[in-house]
């Protein structure tokens, strides 16, 4: 690469982009952001490390892992994405809690009008006998 068109990582730790530059394809020049939390929290010298040690297919993934993580780093720095995963279990835990209330509430509610509806059934019924009976003494 020349050098007008070197990478975020090369940009940011001024120096010269070689053509095979490891890390120009994950940290392009027009995201420099994205260089700069994994440069911190892991170091350039690491990143280069751990992307060799990949197959070529596997670095891309690799990288935005690594963005991910220090991003999460850079938020919090004592959990990382580990404190990102603690609150979406606890948001899915209320989650549920709030969905077993509320198949307990139309459980409840069912079965109300399941008794409504047994109870109407059975003044129908009681009023139909007593139309029968006393159609008997109309006839």
């Amino acid at each position: 690469m020349s050098n007008s068109t070197r990478c975020a990582a090369c940009k940011s730790l001024r120096r010269r982009c070689p053509q095979d530059c490891i890390l120009a394809p994950y940290f392009p020049s027009n995201n420099p952001q994205r260089f700069l939390w994994v440069h911190k929290i892991f170091g350039a010298s690491n990143i280069t490390k751990m992307l060799q040690q990949l197959p070529v297919e596997l670095r891309g993934q690799a990288a935005d892992c690594m963005v991910m993580e220090a991003y999460s780093r850079v938020q919090n720095p004592v959990y990382g994405s580990v404190g990102i995963i603690h609150q979406l279990q606890q948001e899915i835990i209320e989650a549920q809690k709030e969905i077993i209330k509320i198949q307990g509430e139309i459980a409840f509610y069912s079965a109300q009008f399941q008794h409504q509806h047994l109870q109407q059934s059975q003044i129908n019924a009681e009023q139909q006998h007593q139309d029968s009976f006393f159609s008997d003494f109309k006839s």
